[in-house]
C-alpha cells in the first residue's frame, strides 16, 4: 500500500527543497541526495504522510527540475510541486501562497531531516491545534559551549541549562507564519525566528533524536545506519 490512504488531515506542511546542501559535498540538489538508495525528500514525504493530521503537502524544487521532483513523489503521496527560490525563505513563500484556504495549521518541515517520525509531526500539529501560534520541536543541548572570537580565543562559556537545539517540523497558525513572512526584512534559518520578530511567543515540544538534519557526509552515513 502507498501513503496515499494516509493523506487525509487538517493539517498542511511546506518542504523547501530548493538548496543545493553545499555541505554534503559535490552532487545534485541536497533533497535529492541517495540515502539507503532514495532521495532524502521521499523518505521526508513518505514519513509526512504517515501523520494523519497531514492532509496537503507542498514540496518547493529546484526550479529546473520541479516536473521530475513531481514524478518521483506521485507513487509515495499525493503532493503539490512548486518552484522554490534563491533562498530557503522564499521557497518557503512559495509553497504557502498555494496551500488551500481551507488549511490553518501550518508546518515547515526540512527535507534534510528525511527520519522524522510521524509522531513529532503529531507533536507539533497538536500543539498548534492547542492555541499556539507558533511551535518547534526541540533537544537540550548536551555539548560544553563556548563562545570565540574571530581569532580563535575563547570569550566565555555558555550556561547550557536552557539552551535548545532547534528541529522541524515547525508548526505556526497560517495567519502567524503569513504575517511572519510580510514582515520579513532580512534572511532567517528558520520560520520561527521571523515570528519572534513580529513578537510571537514560540512554544516548544520535545524533539526527536531520529530527526537528525542530515547536512554533512557523516550525518548521511549515520542516517544509513538508522535505516
Amino acid at each position: 500500500m502507498t501513503a496515499h490512504a494516509f493523506v487525509r488531515g487538517d493539517v498542511a506542511v511546506l518542504v523547501p527543497a530548493a538548496g543545493m546542501g553545499v555541505r554534503l559535498g559535490p552532487g545534485g540538489p541536497k533533497a535529492l541526495r541517495l540515502l539507503g538508495g532514495e532521495p532524502l525528500l521521499v523518505h521526508a514525504v513518505r514519513r509526512l504522510a504517515l501523520a494523519p493530521s497531514v492532509g496537503c503537502i507542498v514540496v518547493a524544487a529546484p526550479a529546473d527540475a520541479v516536473a521530475d521532483v513531481a514524478a518521483l513523489l506521485e507513487p509515495v503521496a499525493p503532493v503539490t510541486v512548486v518552484a522554490g527560490g534563491a533562498t530557503r525563505q522564499a521557497s518557503v513563500a512559495a509553497a504557502l501562497a498555494v496551500v488551500p484556504l481551507e488549511y490553518e495549521i501550518v508546518l515547515v518541515h526540512d527535507a534534510a531531516r528525511a527520519l522524522t517520525p510521524p509522531e513529532l509531526v503529531e507533536s507539533v500539529a497538536e500543539a498548534v491545534r492547542g492555541g499556539h501560534g507558533a511551535v518547534i520541536p526541540v533537544l537540550p543541548v548536551v555539548d560544553t559551549i563556548k563562545r570565540v572570537s574571530d581569532s580563535g580565543v575563547v570569550v566565555d562559556t555558555v550556561e547550557r541549562s536552557s539552551l535548545r537545539a532547534v528541529q522541524t517540523p515547525q508548526g505556526f497558525r497560517r495567519d502567524v507564519l503569513v504575517k511572519a513572512h510580510e514582515a520579513a526584512v532580512d534572511e532567517h534559518t528558520d520560520d520561527a525566528g521571523l515570528a519572534e520578530r513580529i513578537g510571537i511567543a514560540v512554544y516548544t515540544v520535545p524533539g526527536a533524536e531520529a530527526a537528525m538534519k542530515i547536512t554533512r557526509p557523516f550525518d548521511l552515513a549515520v542516517a544509513e545506519l538508522l535505516l
